[in-house]
């Protein structure tokens, strides 16, 4: 027997569980996902990408710019879904959906929670340098990220993993996932474990201002930022004027005064230890080693990054 799913939701993470629901037994009757935008100079409208595999693939595709309306109410009254997927779609469902019989309401977050409710789980890890993070499926309520969990499970972070590995890695587990308490559901075998609120967190949605890197942390902290926030908005500092991004970088035991460049090797002082530049891209230009950067652009050890 297949379930009718109503599928909600938006970035990137969300394709791979689409696609895996799309490729099981279950019926994809249609999927909600955030209205086009316009972007950059041009003002082209832009789609989701879960807009653009649904087209793709011929799936019905709704973008209102509120769930409030009658409209919607009646849509759902009338699809009749078994069950409502949502992962990312960035609008909170209305009380008056949710309350509807007979259509189970379930959330493929990317957090152990109750730890990181909210829109930046996956960044909020890494930058808190967790050790471990993952993916929780849990019966949406009204209250955000607060319903009980079906099935949780978890991954390892390193101090080299950053946020583009991780969600692919989360969006992977969390198909997988989904195709099991799907399962459980049919058979009615779920069973639901409350959260402890006492140890509820939350994860801010992440502010283009945090992107600049502020030498007076340590090492380990601004590391931790850099992977969390590439490939976007990314981690950058100014430059003889221009914005240069971090792309990779390490931590390295070499002492000197935050911001300082501390050797030849593009090393620069922080609070404590240093960060070792290995890949870069200036603004308008490509990304490159920083050897290949450091050929063009002599700095001289002693003087601040912030003067230069």
């Amino acid at each position: 027997m297949s379930l009718k799913i109503f599928f909600m939701g938006t970035p990137d993470f969300a394709v791979p569980i689409l696609k895996t629901l799309y490729q099981s037994s279950h019926k994809i009757m249609g999927v909600y996902t955030q209205p086009p935008k316009k972007k950059n100079r041009g003002q082209k409208t832009s789609l989701s990408s879960i807009h653009k595999y649904s087209e793709e693939n011929n799936i019905p595709v709704r973008f209102p710019e509120t769930l409030n309306t009658q409209t919607e109410l009646e849509h759902f009254r009338k699809e009749k879904p078994d069950i409502v997927v949502v992962v990312a779609y960035g609008k909170i469902l209305p009380t008056e959906i949710l309350n509807l019989e007979n259509i189970i309401f379930i959330n493929i977050h990317a957090s152990l929670l109750p730890k990181w409710r909210g829109a930046a789980p996956i960044q909020r890890a890494i930058m808190n340098c967790d050790k471990e993070t993952g993916i929780s499926i849990m019966k949406i309520v009204p209250k955000l990220d607060a319903g009980p969990i079906y099935i949780q499970s978890k991954i390892k972070i390193s101090k080299e993993t950053n946020y583009e590995e991780l969600s692919n890695q989360m969006s992977n587990l969390g198909a997988k996932l989904t195709l099991e308490v799907l399962d459980l559901i049919e058979n009615n075998k779920a069973n639901l474990t409350f959260q402890n609120e006492n140890e509820a967190t939350y994860a801010k949605k992440i502010d283009k201002t945090e992107s600049k890197i502020d030498w007076n942390f340590d090492a380990k902290t601004i590391i931790a930022k850099i992977n969390a926030l590439y490939p976007n908005p990314g981690c950058w500092f100014y430059l003889k004027g221009s914005r240069v991004k971090i792309i990779k970088a390490v931590e390295v035991k070499l002492k000197g005064n935050p911001g300082e460049i501390i050797n030849d090797k593009f090393a620069i002082g922080c609070s404590l230890n240093a960060i070792q530049i290995l890949e870069l891209k200036k603004e308008g230009k490509n990304k490159m080693a920083a050897s290949e950067f450091l050929r063009g652009n002599k700095l001289e050890p002693g003087n601040n990054i912030n003067n230069v």
